[in-house]
């Protein structure tokens, strides 16, 4: 059923998205909370909540205003209630959307 492997496929990218967020660098810890995992190395830099039906949702410790906004993969969430810290939403539905996501995790580590 094509359920399954929506899941499997949004669980490899889950996988990829923890892969790269741990590889930015030094003192990045995982914390696994009841909504969603943090990402952290002083404080939390990254927030990824577990994936809906076609996509991962990061949330990102980001200038809203710094980010070049592209409908369907980055928005501006300040002040909407969502699980997890940061105001950039990323909407990962591929591979390719986290190869594009790279730099935003960057610079969102780099703030943390």
């Amino acid at each position: 059923p094509p359920v399954r492997g929506h899941s499997r496929a949004l669980a490899e990218l889950a996988e990829a998205v923890d892969e790269v967020l741990l590889g930015l660098g030094d003192g990045v810890s995982r914390v696994q909370r009841k909504q969603y995992r943090a990402y952290q190395r002083l404080r939390n830099f990254a927030c990824v909540c577990p994936p809906q039906k076609t996509k991962l949702l990061v949330y990102l410790k980001a200038d809203p205003t710094d980010v070049d906004l592209v409908p369907g993969f980055t928005r501006d969430v300040t002040g909407l209630g969502h699980h997890g810290t940061g105001d950039v939403e990323v909407q990962l539905r591929s591979e390719r959307d986290v190869e594009r996501a790279v730099d935003l995790f960057r610079a969102s580590y780099a703030a943390g």
